[in-house]
């Protein structure tokens, strides 16, 4: 079976989008970079680095120091599928992030966003 394009494509060629969709609404890259950081673990300087070498989505969830826990109180839909439902590791992952930034864009509190256990 082939990989879905999304696993190969570097987070580099994406990461504009979620800037541009932030501050369309007024919210900050400041932001969008916390989401990554508490989705991932990564440090700011390891996240930088991962955008500088256009590492690919498969490869930047494979190496996360620490992916959150509390990441599975994420629910909701986007692209029309219920993330809490997608059966692929990865896809669900990355759904998790569109799924926050989703909700920055919309308005929602970092607070609210950035879910506890």
């Amino acid at each position: 079976m082939t990989k879905h394009r999304i696993y190969t494509t570097s987070v580099a060629s994406v990461y504009p989008h979620y800037i541009t969709k932030a501050e369309k609404k007024g919210r900050t890259k400041t932001e969008v970079d916390e989401i990554f950081r508490w989705l991932t673990g990564y440090s700011q300087k390891e996240l930088e680095q991962h955008l500088k070498e256009k590492t690919d989505f498969e490869t930047f969830f494979a190496d996360a120091p620490e992916l959150n826990p509390a990441r599975k109180l994420i629910k909701g839909v986007i692209c029309g599928i219920r993330v809490e439902d997608i059966e692929d590791p990865l896809m669900q992952e990355i759904r998790y992030l569109d799924k926050l930034i989703d909700e920055l864009g919309r308005g929602k509190a970092m607070e609210k966003i950035l879910r506890k256990e």
